[in-house]
């Protein structure tokens, strides 16, 4: 839910940044940013809401603990990445600058999410093909992470 609520956010910003500004909002505007700013950040909120979704249900069907433990830290890293990304949002809301440890968090939860995927080694069909759906989703929402620090300036 909170993955959704973003996404409303970031359509704002998207929708503001449309929006021609004098110079004098010049500094406002890049933290608003351009339209693949917020398309990149509109991005990585919708793929990790797709992630965390494909993870809950994978938690729902991992039968080996260890697959289950791993799916259960790769869905914490998410939900930290998600509460980094909500900082941001909330700072660019605010008119404030959006905090660099907020964006290295992040990129830790994320590389964190992704240790913990590649760690699950399991003989059931549905488990690998979770993780590597899950896999497929974090490789999106890490592009969409460096659309954001290209493009977000």
């Amino acid at each position: 839910m909170q993955f959704f609520a973003l996404i409303i956010a970031f359509s704002s910003l998207l929708a503001g940044s449309q929006i021609s500004a004098a110079p004098a909002y010049s500094i406002a505007a890049r933290q608003v940013g351009d339209l693949q700013c917020n398309l990149d950040r509109l991005s990585i909120v919708a793929d990790l809401a797709a992630m965390q979704g494909t993870l809950k249900s994978l938690a729902t069907k991992a039968a080996d603990p260890d697959a289950a433990s791993g799916v259960q830290a790769a869905q914490t890293a998410v939900s930290g990445a998600g509460g980094a990304i909500g900082v941001i949002a909330k700072a660019l809301f605010s008119g404030q600058t959006a905090p660099a440890d907020a964006r290295d968090q992040v990129q830790g939860n994320l590389t964190a999410a992704h240790d913990a995927l590649t760690g699950i080694s399991s003989s059931d069909a549905d488990t690998t093909a979770g993780v590597n759906k899950a896999l497929t989703q974090l490789g999106l929402a890490a592009q969409s992470g460096e659309g954001v620090v290209k493009n977000c300036k």
